[in-house]
C-alpha cells in the first residue's frame, strides 16, 4: 500500500500502489516508477553487472585506506563535480562506481583515482593524483584536460608519469591570476586504461 505524505501527485508518497506504480524518495527525490517483476533475474548480463559493482566498491574502499595518497575529501568533490554535468541528483560515489563499471563495459581496466593534491602559485596551478593503474604495464602517457569551465575542458597538457610512485602530476603554466581553472587528467596509453579517467578538480592562481 502506498502510504502519501501529501495529496497523491503532490508533495510524495512511499510504497506499491497495486501491481501498477512504486513511489519512493531517491537522493531526496520523490519519484514514481512502473513496477516491475523480473522475469529472470539472474541472467549472464544480470551476474555481470552485480560483480562489476561489487569490484568497483572495493576499490573505492580500498583507495580510501591507502597510506598514502588516499581517496580523500578533495577526490570526492572532484568526483562530485564530474558527476554534476554527467547525470542530475548523483553522487560523488555513484560517479566513482560508474566510471569504473563503464570500463568493465568496454572490456578495459579500472581503477579510482585519489590523493588529489591542488597547488596553486602565480600564474599556475600543480596537480597530482594518485592511481593504482600508474604502474608497470599500466598507464605509461596521459594528458590533464582543463578550462575555465568544467563542462568546456578545451586545453590540455601531458601529464608527468611516475611508475615508481603511482603519480601522475603536472604544473599547468600560463594561467589567470583570480581565476577559477579545472582539471581533468585522461590517460592515453595504454589501451586498456583509455577512457578510465579522473574527477575534475580545480584550482585558482594566485600572486
Amino acid at each position: 500500500m502506498a502510504k502519501l505524505k501529501a495529496p497523491l501527485m503532490s508533495l510524495g508518497a512511499s510504497g506499491q500502489l497495486g501491481k501498477a506504480l512504486v513511489f519512493f524518495s531517491w537522493k531526496g527525490l520523490n519519484v514514481v516508477r512502473q513496477h516491475i517483476v523480473p522475469t529472470n533475474p539472474n541472467t549472464q548480463p544480470q551476474k555481470d553487472q552485480r560483480a562489476w559493482v561489487t569490484l568497483a566498491v572495493a576499490n573505492i574502499h580500498d583507495a580510501m585506506a591507502k597510506v598514502v595518497g588516499p581517496l580523500g575529501e578533495i577526490d570526492k568533490i572532484a568526483y562530485a563535480t564530474w558527476a554534476s554535468i554527467v547525470k542530475a541528483a548523483t553522487t560523488w560515489f555513484n560517479q566513482a562506481v560508474k566510471s569504473q563499471i563503464d570500463q568493465n563495459v568496454a572490456g578495459k581496466n579500472c581503477f579510482p583515482y585519489r590523493g588529489g593534491v591542488i597547488t596553486p602559485a602565480s600564474g599556475q596551478v600543480t596537480v597530482l593524483l594518485y592511481a593504482d593503474g600508474i604502474d608497470t604495464g599500466g598507464i605509461t602517457a596521459g594528458k590533464f584536460w582543463y578550462g575555465t569551465s568544467k563542462t568546456a575542458l578545451l586545453s590540455s597538457i601531458a601529464g608527468t608519469i611516475d611508475l615508481v610512485n603511482h603519480t601522475v602530476t603536472k604544473a599547468i603554466t600560463g594561467l589567470t591570476n583570480g581565476t577559477k581553472y579545472y582539471f581533468q587528467f585522461r590517460p592515453s596509453e595504454v589501451a586498456v586504461y583509455i577512457g578510465n579517467d579522473s574527477g575534475i578538480y580545480h584550482g585558482t592562481p594566485s600572486a
